[in-house]
């Protein structure tokens, strides 16, 4: 009963001066384990040991449903939790363990060859007496894996060396687990050495990396914690560590040129992969000298090897990422007693401890990618791609010093047919995947042009979900390099190379709905250069028209644009770049709507399945159909037409309203091409007489163009709008200005043009040397006299110009 009564007056002496809040990791994972053995009985904890070593884990949620711990099955055991005990006849562990003082408690957690090492040096009287301790018991197994060298040294000196060590593994006050804060440092009872804590969010709680496997028994005189090594005295960092050992020469000389060895001897909770020599020998010919060349690439090499974390060994029980001190990350896994660095089994020698970190050897080098050149950034699913570009010579091409933009298609995407072509053309294909500057994902924008090494442009769309380059969209992997991005493509990019009505023009599929085309007055706008998008009927859409029919349809223009401008919407529509299985609303030129969504790589069209897609043309691109398409919402008032249409459409039921008419359409919604511009500069008259001989120069300010594009900023697409202005800077020869008049009418318009006609067919003879020539005054009495409802506008009249110098401003207005 004293005992019982001791034990729970020490708890909640412990309990009142603690706030409940500071429920630490450790603690929560063992209140997770106490109720995943609820039905075992009261105070029983449900522990992971993995199979065939006697490693046991209070789990967290991932590894008690994966039953697994560092990719190794798991068992479960059920045991007392920490200060339970059993008894005999009941269920679970209903009686708390006895409370004695510090050497007693080391029995009771049975870490007993502590005990007996603080007999024989001479320690039990302390820990036995009066104070307040926290001692980290080395468990029995803990002093079975110690060197024997080092073992026998410290049982042959107990009064010293074991006294010491054994001191070193104390805190002269008590702390729980609770109190052991991540990054925490603590001072020990040997020669102010110092211990570092680290409390992990999966629950493990390390010191020096040694793991808490029994905590928080508590003591008359302070608490045992039983840890599963023995701790080492830690009097060096991590650079002290790196300039003394020979077998790091490699990296040593990295991190002294880059300038990050001083980092390592600052003070710190950093964990290190340091390659040994042999690691850097294993490296391709050529790459450690190219990085170790380079101080920004050899800064890089070195930072992607430190984390700003401390990361003990014992601690990680799967897979996490971790970024390091370059930028990017890497995981940190484990399988078994290995650990991991981007699942591959690498690490030599685990937890070297220092006063600043700790320090993994691993037997590979870590190169991360703003230290590669661009053409070694490709991946597993690129080596297709990676690999014809050095066989074709093309990667010699790729200098160092360059910047680059590699648009690497998916391995899947290089058929049999595409890999037996002639090597010439497949060169060509290659160069339409290397663009010549750099270009990161965040830089590309809707309606952006990039210039290939092939002299080719690619067309940029961004959509809500999906960056495409022509016919081809990225997926995730997009990487930075010393001289450039890769961007990895669904397919093998294919630039347009004719318009989309030369397309139908050169494929016999479509020559009935090319015809109708023409019929409508529609061809040039196919023709034209501009972004559309077109579903393109085959022949077999119109099996069954007879010439008769064609004929009724040809003869109502604004029946048959109607139902070919259906066909037809504003913007370049990728089918790749839709969201799969989410319905797309576009607006036609015709005024009704498209509903096209993808389902398993399928673009459908309402509801129909697309056979073709993503034929690229230089203003536009075409997805190929079977079926014709129609407005459903849209009424047929004609019976001939309807018995036409009926033959042709019989997915959707076409309304009949009698005598409805169609709407007209005019072609306003494309703009013809320009044959002739004249540049008209708005002002009161000027007139000015150059002589023969002399030149002037002069700036034409072109008329400012304003320009909304989609531009990928932060991973997210944003409407920006730009205003774009030309300036052309011209030495031309002898000029004469003369005023046109402009008037509402057309007969007096007429009558003025013939009067200035005449006038300026005086200057030339007055230039030429004969002639007379009216004066300023003359010409601004003539203008004068032409009336109000005229508009003066300066026209100048010249030989052809000489453009030396030509600048675009472009300014953001808004973003």
């Amino acid at each position: 009963m004293k005992i019982f009564f001791l034990f729970t007056f020490s708890t909640f002496l412990l309990s009142a001066f603690e706030p409940a809040a500071a429920f630490a990791h450790y603690d929560k994972i063992l209140t997770h384990s106490r109720i995943r053995a609820r039905d075992q009985g009261p105070n029983v904890c449900a522990l992971q040991q993995v199979m065939g070593t006697k490693k046991k884990y209070f789990s967290t949620c991932r590894n008690w449903y994966q039953q697994a711990i560092c990719g190794k099955k798991a068992t479960v055991l059920y045991e007392c939790c920490p200060g339970y005990m059993k008894m005999d006849g009941t269920r679970g562990c209903p009686a708390v363990a006895p409370i004695d003082h510090v050497y007693g408690t080391l029995g009771i957690v049975g870490a007993t060859s502590t005990q007996q090492y603080s007999d024989i040096s001479r320690l039990r009287e302390e820990i036995e007496g009066r104070g307040s301790f926290t001692f980290f018991a080395p468990s029995n197994e803990a002093w079975d894996q110690l060197d024997s060298e080092v073992h026998r040294n410290l049982v042959d000196n107990v009064n010293i060396e074991l006294y010491n060590a054994l001191h070193h593994h104390m805190l002269n006050k008590r702390m729980l687990t609770k109190d052991l804060k991540n990054g925490m440092t603590l001072v020990s009872m040997y020669n102010g050495q110092k211990l570092l804590i680290n409390h992990y969010p999966n629950g493990v709680v390390t010191v020096n990396c040694a793991r808490i496997i029994h905590g928080n028994q508590i003591a008359t005189n302070g608490v045992v914690h039983v840890v599963d090594r023995v701790l080492s005295a830690v009097e060096y960092t991590i650079q002290d560590f790196i300039e003394a050992e020979e077998d790091l020469s490699s990296f040593r000389d990295s991190a002294i040129t880059s300038g990050v060895m001083d980092i390592l001897g600052r003070p710190g909770h950093y964990t290190l992969f340091v390659p040994t020599n042999e690691a850097f020998e294993r490296l391709p010919r050529g790459v450690f000298e190219r990085i170790k060349g380079d101080k920004v690439a050899s800064e890089a090499l070195v930072k992607f090897h430190i984390l700003n974390t401390l990361q003990c060994s014992e601690a990680i029980t799967g897979g996490a990422v971790y970024e390091t001190l370059e930028g990017n990350t890497v995981e940190i896994g484990c399988d078994g007693e290995s650990l991991t660095v981007n699942g591959v089994k690498m690490v030599k020698r685990k937890d070297i401890v220092t006063s600043n970190g700790v320090i993994h050897l691993i037997d590979q080098v870590l190169i991360p990618d703003s230290a590669k050149q661009v053409i070694e950034l490709g991946g597993a699913q690129q080596t297709t791609f990676t690999d014809l570009v050095a066989q074709l010579g093309l990667a010699s091409s790729l200098r160092p010093e360059g910047q680059y933009t590699l648009l690497a298609p998916l391995n899947g995407a290089f058929s049999d047919d595409t890999l037996r072509l002639d090597q010439r053309l497949l060169k060509t294909i290659l160069q339409n995947h290397i663009i010549k500057v750099k270009v990161g994902l965040n830089e590309l924008y809707n309606g952006q042009e990039l210039e290939t090494i092939g002299g080719k442009l690619l067309r940029v769309f961004v959509y809500r979900t999906s960056v495409c380059i022509e016919n081809s969209c990225m997926v995730r992997g997009s990487k930075e390099g010393r001289n450039g991005f890769i961007h990895v493509f669904r397919q093998i990019i294919n630039p347009a190379e004719k318009t989309l009505h030369e397309m139908l023009r050169n494929d016999k599929r479509f020559s009935t709905f090319l015809s109708l085309v023409k019929a409508a007055d529609l061809d040039d706008v196919l023709s034209r250069p501009g972004q559309w998008t077109l579903f393109v009927p085959t022949n077999d859409a119109f099996k069954g028209l007879t010439d008769d029919d064609k004929d009724i349809l040809i003869r109502d223009k604004n029946a048959l644009r109607n139902i070919l401008l259906y066909h037809l919407t504003q913007g370049v529509f990728i089918g790749s770049g839709f969201e799969p299985g989410v319905t797309n609303i576009l607006k036609t030129i015709q005024g009704g709507k498209l509903y096209l969504k993808t389902v398993n790589d399928t673009l459908l069209v309402n509801e129909l399945k697309s056979r073709e897609s993503d034929l690229m043309a230089t203003n536009g691109v075409i997805h190929v159909i079977d079926k014709l398409l129609y407005p459903a919402e849209l009424p047929v008032g004609n019976d001939q037409l309807l018995t036409i249409l009926k033959k042709l459409i019989k997915y959707i039921q076409i309304k009949f309203v009698r005598d409805s008419t169609f709407k007209e359409i005019p072609l306003t919604f494309y703009n013809p091409s320009i044959t002739q511009l004249t540049k008209l500069i708005e002002g009161e008259p000027e007139f000015k007489i150059v002589r023969e001989g002399e030149t002037i120069t002069k700036v034409i300010h072109g008329e400012p163009i304003i320009k909304t594009y989609t531009k990928i900023i932060d991973g997210r697409p944003v409407e920006v709008t730009e205003k774009k202005v030309t300036e052309e800077r011209i030495i031309q020869g002898p000029e004469i200005k003369y005023t046109r008049i402009t008037a509402g009418a057309a007969d007096n318009e007429e009558k003025l043009k013939k009067i200035l006609e005449e006038e300026v067919t005086k200057v030339t003879k007055f230039i030429e040397g004969d002639g007379h020539l009216l004066e300023d005054e003359e010409i601004k009495r003539l203008l004068q006299g032409a009336g109000t409802e005229y508009t003066k506008v300066t026209k100048i009249i010249e030989g052809e110009p000489q453009i030396i110098e030509r600048e675009i401003k472009k300014v953001h207005l808004e973003g």
